[in-house]
């Protein structure tokens, strides 16, 4: 952002420089230009009024002395032409050679019409500025006087004038550096301790903790104030989630003990409970069970949620240190549980981030595949993430509600009567992402739910 903060203002003034050097500098060459040619054009008159009685009496040798003085003094050549455009007079030998433009100049003399001004003069143009006024006796043109000026001298100056108006604005281009840099600095120091902020807050937000404040003191007053205040919303959102887990651990904290204490007299009245109160007592029992899955759900979420720094896992240790800890129920319960894919690849993701992703989704795919089926777990390498799958052959989950799966507390319609407390794959997903990764659901072709969790790979190590 700094360089193309100083990259804009350096062009700005770069525009500067030229809106102003380069109309000064065209001003300059036409003015220059326009004093030449009034000054050869009353030269070029003057030449034609005293070339009247030389062309009358046919006699050009005191014309002829006169327009050498004249070129020896100014170094203009000029020449008398007379009607049909023989040469009468010269200062020199060469001053009636002209060129295409010069010839079509003394033909528009000998017709009475009056020398044009050039147009504008290039600095590599080398050719010089051609005069004709037509020589009048008694109102009929008897012939034409031609200056023939070079413009070594005119040139010259415009390549200075060009060469000032450059070095002025390479100057300019040089001071505004020298005097942007600290300035385009000053300015975005605000801007680069926000964006250096925003992940430190990010992090200090995922973990609880107190954020670095951003804000310095430094910068335009109104850079100031939006670091004043992002630290302000950051403090804000910090305290905010941090009150928000600590009621959600406190509460389950708090309710476990006489949850427990529940569970227990309602079991001490096992036998004691008369026969047409026996169905409330077993279903009473069923739900501080289930009550007690609620309660261990939200702690293990809050857990979740408060780690957030992420290392390099090996991705096969953790996946063969849960599968083996869930083939003895799996195989229990008649299914089969295999793995399959890749080996030897590594991730990014909290510590046991991925044993508690594949405890949540194995737990699902135990509690949903019916006997005699199948849960395979399928580990890949892809586009610099690695995914873990685990697929079941249970009754998954219909397509329009995939997207729920991962809320809180959600259940299927048809799964209200299964033992959970709906928050496995919420757990699953919230791990994922802290990790910088994703968990999503499909619904694959032959029945079954298909949960995968995508996690980020280690970024290569620079070379030494």
């Amino acid at each position: 952002m700094r360089s193309r903060l100083l990259v804009t203002v350096l062009v700005l003034m770069g525009l500067l420089a030229a809106g102003l050097g380069v109309p000064l500098a065209l001003a300059d060459t036409r003015s220059a230009q326009q004093e030449l040619f009034t000054d050869r054009l009353t030269d070029t008159i003057f030449f034609a009024s005293i070339a009247q009685r030389p062309i009358t009496e046919a006699d050009a040798s005191g014309l002829a002395a006169e327009l050498t003085r004249y070129q020896e003094v100014y170094g203009v050549e000029v020449a008398v032409l007379d009607r049909t455009q023989r040469l009468l007079a010269t200062s020199s030998p060469t001053a009636a050679t002209l060129d295409d433009d010069g010839r079509e100049r003394v033909r528009l003399a000998l017709a009475n019409r009056r020398s044009e001004p050039y147009p504008y003069l290039l600095p590599w143009d080398e050719r010089p500025v051609v005069l004709a006024e037509p020589v009048l006796v008694d109102g009929e043109v008897r012939g034409v006087a031609v200056t023939v000026s070079p413009t070594g001298a005119l040139r010259a100056q415009e390549l200075r004038v060009w060469g000032i108006v450059a070095g002025a604005f390479l100057l300019a281009l040089v001071v505004g550096t020298l005097v942007a840099l600290p300035v385009v600095r000053w300015i975005l120091r605000p801007v680069r301790r926000l964006d250096e902020g925003t992940h430190r807050v990010a992090g200090a937000v995922l973990a609880g903790k107190p954020a670095d404040p951003v804000a310095d003191g430094s910068g335009p007053p109104e850079l100031r104030r939006l670091t004043t205040s992002f630290d302000e919303m950051a403090d804000t959102v910090i305290q905010a989630l941090s009150a928000q887990r600590a009621f959600v651990a406190d509460a389950s904290h708090q309710l476990r003990n006489p949850l427990t204490a529940l569970r227990l007299r309602l079991s001490n009245l096992d036998g004691h409970v008369d026969g047409a109160a026996a169905e409330d007592h077993v279903a009473a029992l069923e739900e501080t069970e289930r009550l007690s899955g609620v309660l261990d759900g939200l702690l293990a979420l809050a857990r979740a949620e408060r780690v957030s720094v992420s290392e390099t896992v090996d991705v096969d240790a953790a996946v063969d240190d849960r599968l083996e800890a869930w083939r003895p129920l799996a195989e229990h319960t008649g299914l089969t549980l295999r793995r399959t894919g890749s080996r030897g690849l590594a991730a990014r993701a909290p510590a046991g981030g991925i044993e508690t992703v594949l405890d949540a989704l194995l737990d699902n795919a135990v509690k949903f595949t019916p006997a005699g089926g199948r849960i395979d777990v399928v580990v890949l390498g892809i586009d610099g993430s690695v995914e873990i799958g685990v697929r079941d052959t249970g009754p998954g989950i219909a397509a329009d509600d995939l997207d729920r799966a991962t809320d809180r507390f959600w259940r299927a319609p048809h799964q209200s009567n299964v033992e959970g407390s709906g928050l496995g794959l919420a757990i699953a997903a919230r791990t994922a992402e802290l990790a910088g990764g994703s968990l999503r659901l499909e619904a694959p072709a032959g029945g079954g739910l298909r949960v995968v969790a995508r996690l980020p790979t280690p970024e290569p190590e620079p070379p030494s």
